[in-house]
């Protein structure tokens, strides 16, 4: 049986794959040639990512259209047991040639301790080449990864290969033997009525906040069901997918009311949470200073106070007359009380400290320093571009909400200018009005900056629509109207060719450094329209205010006058204020 995404493929395509079965591939290659043949054949065809469980015999035992995180592992009963490796490898194809392994695949590989987790880049009927992981030592309590390749079809050392699984199981029986490692990481089932690429995202959040991806499941709603989110049908069919797979969590993308989580936790037997509470949990993991651990209580208490009623039979006695009365009412409303009284402390605390951000706001402008913020959809690039604009080293996470605290650095700019360029929390779709409520205080970075450059990750296909998520997230800071620069970043990895949009936006690479100096240069110019175009005569007498001019100012021309310096040149209005206050001997 092949499993996974089948839908569309032609019956007699799906039959002839069904065949890898029945082939004994030669056991002494650790990637035979024609297995490899076969993959990228079936990947072409078909445009979609093939899987399949190779054993040490040489032996197909399971074949599957999609990656590790796109479809169930639906052999999960291979595994005979936890105290060494599986004894098969995981090999699966990547359209579009990217030979490298992800971070759900390096997931999967401690979780289920495969013999290897191998990827094949296919592109224009080509393998381009292949890449394996192997399980390695044990570092701060998880087994480590070591990583072969990508290497070409023909340089693959087999033996080398064979012998890096030989190592990996040592490593792993003598883990355990010496106690050393613990399995975390949580088995999810991911639930969407929305697409495809909304369930992309959710496996995104998922892999961030550490979790193993088993199944991805689509059930194409118009609504969602006011019971179960999906339907009590769907819901009783997950719940035998769910023991399969021996799922521990349920993840639902989209806001569930306390009835529908409760109805779909009985109904499939495993926690569920929705992804609003994902988001939550990720932001409590990347909060670091004191105001954004403030800001994620806040926003998980306002989650939390409306689903109180329906989260336990405990608290649930909400009726009036016989029976209805007792600890439960007076639990739930003592829980409730603790709620408001704790949402109102955070608020003001919340508060206090935006008064004083606003002071250092202020002490800014007065240092004649104009801020750009760079804005965009979550893990578009944008630490990575600070850290290349400014040199400085914020952490870089090929995961969402990489940056959630706000981060201000100074980048020197042509023309004799400066600015303070800040690094803020990643936008993305669905984002909870909650969140939008909490993190105002972060978010607002964005309606103070004097300049906005919008960061977009031109690499992935749904660029346009995280794009216009942005944008819809800055109307509702109420920064619309700020003067804003395009952005596309991760233009090395566009094809050759690619018709991109705003035809104005600047295609720069982060990580490559590639279109940094016009970036830079466009910041330069939309500072310069911010600044006041004047001529000025300065006074031989108060030569400190032409230098003053000079070092903040930009200076177009000078003239030397019977009364003084005649200057054109522009500047900003606080710096205008001051040199003319300076003038005027006040």
């Amino acid at each position: 049986m092949i499993h996974g995404n089948t839908q569309g493929i032609r019956e007699a395509l799906l039959n002839e794959m069904e065949r890898l079965y029945d082939i004994q591939f030669d056991r002494s290659f650790f990637l035979p040639d024609r297995l490899i043949g076969l993959l990228v054949n079936y990947t072409e065809q078909l445009n979609r990512e093939i899987m399949v469980y190779l054993d040490r015999n040489g032996e197909i035992l399971e074949v599957a259209v999609g990656s590790i995180s796109q479809v169930g592992l639906t052999e999960m009963h291979l595994r005979r047991n936890f105290d060494r490796l599986t004894g098969f490898r995981c090999i699966h194809t990547h359209p579009g040639g990217d030979a490298r392994l992800s971070n759900v695949d390096l997931q999967a590989l401690r979780l289920l301790r495969f013999d290897a987790m191998c990827a094949v880049g296919v592109e224009k009927g080509v393998c381009t080449g292949i890449s394996a992981a192997f399980l390695g030592e044990v570092e701060y309590g998880q087994l480590s990864v070591n990583i072969l390749g990508p290497v070409k079809p023909g340089r693959l050392d087999h033996r080398a290969w064979f012998r890096e699984i030989e190592l990996s199981e040592e490593r792993v029986q003598a883990a355990i033997a010496a106690g050393g490692i613990v399995d975390d990481a949580e088995k999810v089932m991911l639930i969407s009525i929305d697409g495809e690429a909304s369930l992309d995202e959710l496996a995104g959040l998922a892999d961030t906040a550490g979790a193993v991806i088993v199944s991805r499941e689509l059930q194409k709603l118009p609504h969602p069901d006011p019971g179960s989110f999906i339907g009590s049908g769907k819901a009783q069919e997950l719940s035998l997918t769910c023991q399969t797979l021996d799922v521990d969590l349920a993840i639902v993308d989209g806001e569930l009311t306390a009835a529908q989580q409760r109805n779909l936790e009985n109904a499939l037997g495993v926690r569920v949470v929705d992804r609003t509470s994902l988001i939550l949990d990720i932001f409590a993991r990347r909060a670091t200073t004191a105001e954004g651990k403030l800001q994620v209580e806040l926003a998980q208490l306002k989650y939390r106070l409306p689903r109180l009623a329906g989260s336990s039979q405990a608290l649930s006695r909400q009726g009036g007359g016989i029976g209805t009365r007792g600890p439960g009412e007076t639990r739930l409303e003592t829980d409730r009380r603790h709620i408001r009284s704790r949402i109102d402390e955070l608020s003001q605390k919340l508060k206090d400290l935006k008064q004083q951000r606003d002071l250092r706001r202020n002490r800014r402008s007065k240092n004649e320093c104009l801020t750009v913020a760079l804005v965009g959809y979550t893990n578009a690039g944008k630490s990575t571009l600070l850290n290349a604009l400014s040199g400085s080293n914020v952490l870089v996470e090929d995961k969402l909400f990489a940056t959630l605290d706000p981060v201000t650095r100074r980048v020197e700019l042509p023309g004799n200018m400066r600015c303070d360029l800040v690094d803020t929390v990643g936008f993305i779709d669905k984002l909870p009005h909650t969140l939008v409520e909490a993190f105002k205080s972060t978010l607002e970075e964005a309606v103070y900056a004097d300049l906005i450059v919008v960061v977009s990750d031109a690499s992935s296909p749904f660029y346009r629509q995280q794009r216009r998520v942005v944008g819809e997230v800055l109307a509702e800071l109420g920064a619309q109207n700020k003067p804003v620069i395009e952005a596309l970043n991760k233009c090395d990895l566009l094809p050759e060719g690619s018709v991109m949009e705003p035809a104005d936006a600047i295609l720069i690479s982060a990580s490559e450094g590639t279109g940094l100096d016009r970036l830079l240069e466009e910041i330069a110019k939309g500072i310069s329209r911010l600044r006041h175009r004047c001529e000025l005569t300065v006074p031989y007498a108060k030569g400190a205010v032409l230098s003053l001019i000079h070092a903040q100012g930009q200076v177009e021309s000078e003239e030397y006058t019977e009364e003084g310096t005649r200057v054109v040149c522009s500047m900003d209005a606080v710096l205008h204020a001051r040199v003319m206050k300076e003038l005027k001997g006040e």
